[in-house]
């Protein structure tokens, strides 16, 4: 069998299998700034993490306080796993601190890439 116009033959497939250019969905940030940015939190107020992309992790503190975290560069797959691991010998994370990103690979997960953290950003939310 020969194919006559390639290129319609791969537009045809990538349209049979439904592939679409992915469309971003812009969602308003509901937190702003506030105050001056620390290099560090407690370690034992985090109660949870809230992955934003690859560049910007939300600390969700006791007491529902929010430090926003923008990393000096872009980490690979963090937007995408929403996961991952610290190692630190203090009882604070700081802007000094190593995050390493988290896959899901079969049985368990594997680390990812490892990437710097930026300074904490104290965050409220936005008024409407």
């Amino acid at each position: 069998m020969s194919v006559r116009h390639p290129a319609r033959l791969a537009l045809g497939l990538i349209l049979a299998c439904g592939i679409a250019p992915a469309i971003a969905k812009d969602t308003p940030d509901p937190y702003v700034a506030k105050g001056e940015a620390v290099d560090c939190i407690p370690i034992q107020s985090i109660r949870s993490t809230n992955v934003r992309d690859d560049q910007r992790i939300d600390f969700v503190m006791n007491g529902r306080k929010i430090y926003r975290n923008t990393l000096p560069n872009t980490c690979p797959s963090l937007g995408f796993e929403k996961r991952f691991s610290y190692r630190t010998s203090l009882s604070q994370l700081c802007s000094v601190d190593i995050i390493t990103v988290l896959w899901n690979a079969g049985p368990g997960l594997q680390p990812g890439a490892s990437c710097g953290l930026g300074k904490f950003q104290p965050m409220e939310k936005a008024a409407k």
